[in-house]
């Protein structure tokens, strides 16, 4: 009986430490530390053919992609964020055009902040210490993430006049911050695409000046000493043909979608289909979060 009651007493101590762990401290549950999720507005996968992209392929060899994830229709901005940030598409999220700033379909759930439930807000919920940032160009983006979920919220008006601007901003934050997650879009891309059109030397040039931002990005995550604990997402919202997005073809629809870091395959390429919304749900599974009820993306499987 005497070793019953003291088995009970430290089954009861065990279970108080446990509760005295510091709010958002769910590290042991986390597939890594760090997300750091860089968008390419416009960047269309056909690109990768001739696209001379040299820290954009190191992170393909060194993880894991796929060249046919396709956007949620019409293939355009505003519907393809929110769905890439929602975890579903627009017919349970409601953001239906190219620059909806509200749903224009009534959500089907929202959360406390009044937002159909985002990435970001499911991370803060489950880690309220979060440092969780968003760093973007296009102003519309700030109208897809719940602001409120967000410690950093940096809309890059400076690169109308330094198209260096929001790699700067990114860098900074990365290595003052060290942040659990954060989102960096970029959308020079599809301007080049809209003037000068898609699959043209002007639009390779821009993707090439881009890469040079997502080296530095990476460089940031190591000069921060994260690298080990970190994984980078690279993808886009949709592509393109000719001057224009917003239909039905394959060069609109297919996008990339490349992962490296810790816990995930080395080398791999993606066979499984893939969706717009399939990428809220993989950076959920990196957190330990249970999506919520109205998601319908799923998990790629790219963890070792």
């Amino acid at each position: 009986m005497k070793h019953l009651i003291l088995w009970a007493l430290a089954s009861l101590f065990l279970v108080a430490c446990s509760g005295n762990q510091p709010a958002g401290e769910q590290m042991p549950e986390w597939k890594a530390k760090h997300v750091i999720l860089i968008g390419i507005d416009g960047w269309g996968a056909y690109s990768m053919d001739k696209a001379k992209v040299p820290h954009i392929r190191c992170l393909m060899d060194s993880g894991a992609y796929t060249l046919k994830k396709r956007s949620v229709l019409p293939s355009s901005s505003a519907v393809n964020w929110a769905s890439m940030y929602m975890g579903a598409g627009p017919e349970l999220h409601g953001y239906c055009e190219w620059g909806s700033q509200v749903p224009d379909l009534p959500s089907r759930v929202v959360n406390k902040d009044g937002i159909f439930p985002t990435i970001f807000s499911e991370l803060r919920a489950a880690a309220p210490e979060a440092e969780i940032g968003n760093i973007y160009e296009w102003e519309g983006i700030r109208y897809l993430v719940d602001t409120l979920a967000l410690n950093y919220d940096k809309h890059v008006v400076e690169v109308a006049k330094d198209s260096t601007a929001t790699a700067r901003f990114a860098v900074n934050y990365i290595r003052e911050k060290k942040p659990a997650f954060v989102n960096v879009v970029f959308d020079a891309l599809d301007h080049v695409g809209h003037a000068a059109g898609h699959d043209t030397p002007l639009y390779y040039e821009k993707l090439e000046e881009i890469d040079g931002y997502v080296g530095q990005i990476v460089q940031a995550v190591k000069d921060a000493g994260i690298w080990e604990e970190s994984i980078v997402i690279v993808t886009a919202d949709h592509g393109g043909i000719e001057k224009g997005h917003g239909g039905r073809t394959m060069r609109e629809m297919e996008t990339p979608f490349i992962i490296c870091g810790k816990h995930i395959k080395q080398g791999a390429v993606i066979e499984e289909s893939m969706m717009q919304f399939d990428i809220a749900s993989t950076i959920a599974a990196i957190f330990g979060l249970q999506q919520p009820q109205v998601w319908i993306g799923r998990p790629m499987p790219v963890f070792e």
